[in-house]
């Protein structure tokens, strides 16, 4: 892990160092410019949306989009803080003293992997063939399991699980261990085990949870 060592003091310099409420400002920023170029590119070509135009019934449909933007602050204030205190419990549990403002600040940051798949949907739907529906675009997720199978098949408690499942996700798994291993300056080893035992079991359980409640 020499090669992942080596970025640590540029990692804490370059990105670490910035103020936490700017940077949760960019991230909700990058966000809202994703949903805006979704809305742009890929919404307003859906035929039925047209005709809601058409009829003056669309307001209904901005209501929702606005809404949108009201809800992704909040959404990621309560993401960041329930994923940090997960993984803080896990890394308590393996002797980690990582205080939970730290590794708040590290979630937010590892956040950004998730921004290229927000931005791929509208690029994916923008150079794609076809007319897609509003259910195509909902049931897309690039690189997923969803992707594997025809979503009109399946039963639709299994869309969201299969979109969770995704190369997005993995490598937002391998970034949180890389941040608690900077983070710690400790084995590598052992960051591996706390976010896959910690953040890891919490995300299989969800899912699992999820389809047990779906109804």
């Amino acid at each position: 892990m020499q090669l992942i060592q080596k970025y640590r003091q540029s990692f804490l310099d370059q990105w670490f160092s910035v103020d936490s409420k700017l940077f949760f400002l960019i991230v909700c920023l990058l966000y809202f410019t994703s949903f805006f170029l979704k809305r742009l590119f890929v919404y307003d070509e859906i035929a039925a949306f047209e005709v809601l135009q058409e009829r003056g019934e669309m307001w209904i449909m901005e209501l929702f989009f606005g809404l949108e933007y009201l809800v992704v602050p909040i959404y990621l204030a309560w993401k960041f803080t329930l994923t940090a205190f997960i993984i803080w419990v896990g890394s308590f549990m393996f002797g980690y003293k990582l205080t939970f403002s730290e590794l708040w600040k590290m979630v937010m940051i590892m956040e950004l992997v998730f921004i290229i798949p927000e931005l791929g949907k509208v690029l994916w739907f923008l150079v794609s063939a076809g007319d897609p529906n509003y259910h195509d675009v909902v049931a897309f997720y690039p690189l997923s399991l969803i992707n594997l199978f025809d979503y009109e098949s399946l039963n639709t408690r299994w869309i969201y699980p299969l979109k969770a499942i995704n190369v997005f996700e993995a490598v937002y798994w391998f970034f949180l261990m890389t941040g608690i291993f900077w983070l710690s300056n400790k084995k590598w080893k052992i960051s591996v085990f706390i976010v896959l035992s910690s953040y890891g079991l919490f995300f299989f359980l969800w899912l699992i949870y999820y389809l047990l409640a779906y109804r």
